[in-house]
């Protein structure tokens, strides 16, 4: 029977809380000191209906200090322009695309932030179960490695093979690739690949924080539709309500819809290229600061980075000064690329 753990890494600036499944990472929650609270999963607000799209049945959201979001409605129930709404947010805004919020009611007054989101621990709780969360240094260790799995593209399955998740503005694309599995018998070895492929996919989907439409490209021909259609609800049932799974096609591919709700994870720790941003970055300087600090007792710190990085970390570095003292420097070199990071101790 699977387990599920969780953990909450409180850095600087930065919360990263996370899900364990059978000790593996399954999601990665992370939340930072300048996220706009009106665009959270799950708040609450009143709004003013800014603009009204007949024809896409969609309406416009003021929500108040620079935050917009979408709503739906019915033909029989468009809101008028100006009008005063109560919202929830559905799902969180990811690159391109507005946050999206269900209608409560009416309401009256300027658009405020009227209940905010439920808490870090409580989405943890809700995905995982009750219980104590993990913290400390091992929370860390665990937030870091969800971190880097994250950031991956291609992942191992159990018994050999790969898969590689490459998003698109369209969709998910996953492809199973056999590799070096181990089998005396072709067809038996690509089964096996295909359904451990849905299960560690649901599994680093759900880390990612991807959703939308997602297209399998299973591997070899042949293949047992019935197996493959029982592995997949199996496997994605974490992420019901609202799951959608097509049957195998006589191409091999097998598509599916989850449903979206929190920001891609994918997109909050990297740049519009693929790699981690210097938001990210930065915070990982200042990790790398702090445990070295810990380790050090009273010695004085250096790090190096590149410029982006050092302007990044400035806000936890402050914070960073406040805990420890000011007994870390800095130093801003063009020459590194974004990546490297050097922190010393004398």
């Amino acid at each position: 029977m699977s387990r599920r753990t969780f953990f909450i890494d409180e850095g600087l600036g930065e919360i990263r809380g996370g899900v364990l499944l059978d000790g593996r990472p399954e999601r990665l929650l992370i939340q930072r000191a300048d996220d706009n609270p009106r665009l959270a999963l799950g708040a609450r607000l009143r709004a003013r209906v800014a603009h009204v799209e007949p024809a896409l049945a969609m309406a416009f959201l003021d929500l108040g200090e620079g935050a917009e979001a979408s709503v739906s409605f019915k033909p029989d129930a468009r809101p008028r322009q100006g009008e005063a709404l109560e919202v929830e947010i559905r799902t969180e805004p990811r690159l391109g695309k507005l946050a999206t919020a269900r209608l409560i009611g009416p309401a009256q007054g300027a658009p405020a932030l009227l209940e905010s989101a439920p808490t870090l621990l409580d989405h943890l709780r809700h995905m995982a179960g009750e219980g104590e969360p993990v913290t400390g240094r091992i929370a860390r260790q665990l937030a870091d490695e969800a971190e880097a799995e994250v950031l991956e593209v291609i992942h191992p399955l159990p018994g050999g093979g790969t898969i590689a998740i490459e998003p698109t503005r369209a969709l998910t694309a996953i492809d199973v690739d056999v590799g070096e599995r181990k089998g005396n018998e072709a067809k038996r070895v690509t089964r096996q690949a295909n359904l451990a492929a849905l299960a560690v996919a649901a599994r680093v989907l759900r880390l990612k924080g991807l959703g939308g439409l997602v297209v399998f490209d299973m591997a070899g021909r042949g293949h047992d539709g019935a197996a493959l259609m029982a592995a997949a609800r199996a496997a994605f049932n974490p992420d019901n309500p609202g799951v959608s799974i097509g049957p195998i096609s006589r191409f091999g591919t097998i598509e599916l819809t989850v449903p979206r709700r929190g920001r891609p994870v994918t997109e909050i720790l990297t740049d519009g290229a693929g790699r981690p941003s210097a938001r990210t970055l930065g915070a990982r300087l200042v990790r790398r600061l702090e445990a070295e600090a810990v380790a050090t007792p009273g010695g004085r710190l250096t790090a190096t980075c590149a410029p982006a990085v050092a302007e990044a970390a400035k806000p936890a570095l402050a914070l960073l000064a406040a805990r420890i003292g000011a007994r870390f420097e800095v130093k801003a070199d063009s020459t590194l690329a974004s990546e490297q990071i050097e922190v010393h101790a004398r």
